[in-house]
């Protein structure tokens, strides 16, 4: 254990039963820093794939069921089983960035990476311990960590947007692409195709009534963030915002900030107003906020 400097598998992860687990004892036996090329197919080389061996129409139409045999059948309850059993795991379908996911996951930071002979290598090192979550989501509903009142951590429930893992690419996503104009990543590969029609239409936030249900945020409020997200704010406006419950309607769709600085500047005018008249001024957001998603459009990008 731990003492390894490299360590090198040229069979495709695709096929292991359990990935997080291998990965995770490939981890144990590195030294800190030491190196682990790992390789994958991922989706869009299996599509490429399809597209080459057979005619395009007929491989479009191949793809389609595997896609939903192999990518989607392995995230629905009623199907894991089913499929484990057939397929032992092998042959899945990973998107490029669930598999860096894991690897973050399970200890890894992404050195380099390299498409040779319709596979992706993954040049990584050893740079943590695997993170200590039992239970990372997978399936379509989704419950993400987020800071609540008084800092306490609160599951908040979606309909996945995103690949599977990729809550825990938010540093290497901020290091690769940076914040855009209202605060969110710059060009964040994360999000999938549908995703994007989900968060247009706000269908992912439906499940979060479960979460105003059980009282772990309000109607109005300030989002609720990650802890990488919360971590770039400043001091000050990190305890301000925890004396608050976070809430549904955030006060971007009062103000429509563009940068990070006017949306600290927004939740920060808001925060202290709503200690002062609570109720009067989660009243007046809602119906401003109102205004402007449904008579002015304005949406969070």
């Amino acid at each position: 254990p731990e003492s390894l400097q490299f360590f090198l598998n040229l069979h495709k992860i695709n096929d292991l039963l359990r990935i997080n687990e291998y990965l995770i004892q490939i981890n144990n036996i590195l030294e800190q820093d030491a190196i682990c090329v790992v390789c994958a197919q991922t989706i869009s080389q299996r599509w490429n794939h399809h597209l080459r061996k057979y005619r395009k129409l007929f491989g479009i139409l191949l793809y389609f069921f595997d896609f939903i045999f192999h990518r989607v059948f392995p995230k629905l309850p009623l199907f894991q089983g089913w499929y484990y059993l057939l397929t032992h795991g092998r042959d899945r379908a990973l998107p490029e960035t669930e598999i860096l996911g894991r690897l973050v996951f399970c200890g890894f930071d992404l050195i380099n990476k390299d498409e040779f002979d319709g596979m992706m290598f993954f040049v990584v090192k050893k740079a943590h311990k695997p993170l200590n979550d039992s239970n990372p989501s997978y399936g379509p509903l989704i419950k993400l960590k987020r800071i609540g009142k008084n800092g306490k951590l609160i599951n908040i429930y979606k309909l996945r947007t995103m690949h599977p893992y990729s809550e825990y690419l938010q540093d290497y996503v901020y290091r690769v692409c940076n914040l855009k104009e209202g605060g969110k990543f710059r060009n964040d590969f994360r999000v999938t195709f549908w995703g994007k029609i989900f968060r247009k239409m706000w269908i992912d936030e439906l499940p979060q009534f479960w979460n105003l249900l059980k009282g772990d945020v309000k109607l109005v409020g300030v989002r609720a963030l990650s802890k990488h997200y919360f971590s770039l704010y400043p001091k000050n406006m990190q305890e301000l915002r925890i004396r608050v419950k976070p809430g549904l309607i955030p006060p971007f769709y009062v103000d429509l900030p563009e940068t990070f600085d006017e949306i600290l500047e927004s939740e920060r005018r808001y925060t202290l107003k709503y200690l002062k008249h609570p109720i009067l001024t989660d009243i007046e957001y809602f119906f401003k906020a109102m205004w402007n998603i449904f008579i002015r459009k304005a949406r969070s990008q």
